[in-house]
C-alpha cells in the first residue's frame, strides 16, 4: 500500500488491511488539514480521445479509477473501456482497450459504471426495461461476474451505483463496503443495498416520492462516515440531496435554500473529513457550488464558479472531493446567453469543459478552461429528452469525474465537436452563422486528465 493511499484511508477514519477494515480514530487537529508544502497553483488538463472505433457513441459516460492498478474504467452505451496512462512519456500517453462484459453489452436504455477505488471492484449496469443487466470485475474487465439483480423494480431512467464504508456499528461483512443501487419509477425513487459486494441486494427502500422531489436523480456518493447522498435537481423548488445516515434504511431530503430548480442533475463530492460539496446549474444557467458540514442540514459558501468566464448556460455538473478542504467541479458551459439547453437550433453558443477547484473548503474556487482549443459543442446542448431536434441531444444527460491516487482530477465526457471544420467554427451550411446546424453531433469518448497544478491530495 502506498503512503498516499494509507494517508487517505486514515483521514477517512478507516484503514484497509488484507481485505478488512479496522477503525482508526484520529485527532482532527493533527490530521484534519495538513499543509501541502507547496504553493497552490491553478490546474491544467490534457485531453485524451478514444479511437473512434471504440468510443464513437459515448453520450452520458461514467468514469472510475482502480487505485490498486492505476487503470481507468470508462463506460458509455454498450462498451466498457479500460484506459491505461503511461506517465513515463511526456506528455503522458493513453491506451484504450475494450473490456465489455457479455452481460452488459447486449442492450441498454441507460448505462452506468462505478469503480470502488479502494477495493478496485468495478460495477457496470445496463437498464433494460424494468430490470437491469449487471456485472462486476475485480481485475479491470479481464473477467467479470454477473450479479443476481438489484432488489429493486428498476425504474424508467437514471439508475446509479455507489459504494463506501458502512455507518458505525454495522456488523462485519465479506466485502468491506456497502454497495448501493438506485433508480426511480413513475411515482417514487428507490434504493437497495448489497452486503456481499454487489452480488445480491436487499429489498428496495423509497428515498423520496414525487410529492417531495422530481423523479430523476443524480449519482450516489458515500461519505467516509457511511452517510449516503443522492442529489436531485427539483425538491420543493430547490436543488439538494436525499440523505441516509443508517445504511440506506431511512432517508431525508435536504435542500440548498438559495438554489433554484435546474435542468440537469446536480452532483456531490465528499471530502475525507465528510465535508459535502454540491455543484449545480441554477434556473439562470449559472454554475454554482455550495458546501455542507452537517450532512446537508445547512449549506454555506454558495459560489458562482463560472463567473470568471461569464458562463450563462451550464450542463452536466460533476463533483469529486479529495482532502476535506479540496474538491473539483467539472461542467460544460458557454458565455452565450439565451436558450442554450432547449430546442433552439439557432443558438450560437460555443461550449467548453470547465473545471473549478477549491483548496480552502469551498470559500474560493479557481476555474480553468480544460478544452481551450477544442470546443465540446457548438449550438444547443438539448436537455429536453425525446423532444430534442435531431443532432442536439448527442451528449445525452450527464458526464462524470473522479480522482486518482495521486490526486489528479479526471473528467470523462463525450466530445460533440471533433472535425477540424467544427473546431475552427466553419459555417458549413453557409447561412451566415455558426450554430447547431454546423456542429458535428458526435459523442466521442474523451478524458480530460489533470496534468499540472495543485491536486486534491496534499503532499505529505
Amino acid at each position: 500500500m502506498s503512503l498516499r493511499k494509507l494517508v487517505f484511508l486514515i483521514r477517512a477514519n478507516k484503514i484497509y488491511v488484507g481485505g478488512m477494515f479496522v477503525a482508526f480514530f484520529l485527532v482532527a487537529l493533527v490530521f484534519g488539514s495538513l499543509p501541502s508544502g507547496r504553493a497552490q497553483t491553478a490546474s491544467s488538463y490534457t485531453n485524451y480521445a478514444a479511437p473512434s472505433a471504440l468510443g464513437a457513441s459515448a453520450g452520458e459516460p461514467s468514469i472510475g479509477i482502480n487505485w490498486n492498478s492505476g487503470n481507468v474504467m470508462f463506460q458509455a452505451s454498450l462498451k466498457t473501456l479500460r484506459v491505461t496512462f503511461n506517465d513515463s512519456a511526456s506528455p503522458a500517453t493513453a491506451t484504450w482497450v475494450n473490456k465489455s462484459a457479455l452481460d452488459t453489452s447486449l442492450v441498454t436504455l441507460d448505462p452506468i459504471l462505478f469503480t470502488d477505488s479502494v477495493t478496485g471492484r468495478t460495477f457496470v449496469a445496463q437498464l433494460a426495461g424494468k430490470a437491469a443487466l449487471s456485472a462486476y470485475t475485480d481485475n479491470d474487465g479481464d473477467t467479470s461476474i454477473p450479479t443476481l439483480g438489484f432488489g429493486i423494480n428498476s425504474g424508467v431512467d437514471h439508475q446509479t451505483i455507489g459504494a463506501g464504508p458502512y455507518a458505525p456499528g454495522f456488523p462485519a461483512t465479506l466485502y468491506p463496503h456497502a454497495v448501493y443501487y438506485a433508480s426511480q419509477d413513475i411515482a417514487l425513487a428507490e434504493t437497495a443495498r448489497s452486503d456481499d459486494g454487489g452480488l445480491t441486494f436487499g429489498a428496495a427502500i423509497p428515498m423520496y416520492t414525487l410529492l417531495q422531489c422530481g423523479g430523476l436523480h443524480g449519482h450516489i456518493k458515500v461519505a467516509p462516515d457511511g452517510t449516503v447522498y443522492v442529489p436531485n435537481k427539483s425538491c420543493g423548488g430547490k436543488q439538494g440531496v436525499a440523505v441516509s445516515a443508517d445504511n440506506g434504511l431511512t432517508w431525508s431530503v435536504r435542500t440548498v435554500p438559495s438554489s433554484t430548480v435546474g435542468k440537469n442533475d446536480p452532483s456531490v463530492g465528499v471530502g475525507a473529513g465528510n465535508t459535502v460539496y454540491i455543484g449545480y446549474a441554477g434556473a439562470d444557467g449559472h454554475a454554482r457550488a455550495a458546501v455542507s458540514r452537517d450532512r446537508g442540514v445547512t449549506w454555506t459558501d454558495v459560489q458562482d464558479v463560472g463567473a470568471a468566464f461569464g458562463i450563462q448556460n451550464t450542463v452536466f455538473p460533476a463533483v469529486v472531493a479529495g482532502d476535506d478542504d479540496r474538491a473539483a467541479f467539472a461542467f460544460l458551459g458557454t458565455p452565450t446567453g439565451g436558450d442554450g439547453t432547449g430546442t433552439n437550433t439557432a443558438f450560437t453558443g460555443v461550449w467548453h469543459l470547465y473545471v473549478a477547484t477549491t483548496y480552502d473548503g469551498g470559500r474560493t474556487w479557481t476555474t480553468v478552461d480544460a478544452t481551450p482549443n477544442n470546443p465540446v459543442q457548438r449550438g444547443v446542448i438539448c436537455t429536453n429528452g425525446t423532444t430534442c431536434p435531431s443532432g442536439t441531444r448527442n451528449l445525452l444527460d450527464f458526464m462524470d469525474v473522479t480522482v486518482d491516487l495521486q490526486g489528479r482530477v479526471l473528467v470523462g465526457y463525450a466530445d460533440g465537436c471533433i472535425t477540424s471544420g467544427c473546431i475552427q467554427g466553419v459555417d458549413k451550411n453557409r447561412d451566415g452563422k455558426v450554430n447547431s446546424l454546423d456542429n458535428d453531433g458526435a459523442a466521442l469518448a474523451t478524458i480530460a486528465r489533470q496534468s499540472g497544478g495543485t491536486d486534491l491530495f496534499a503532499t505529505r
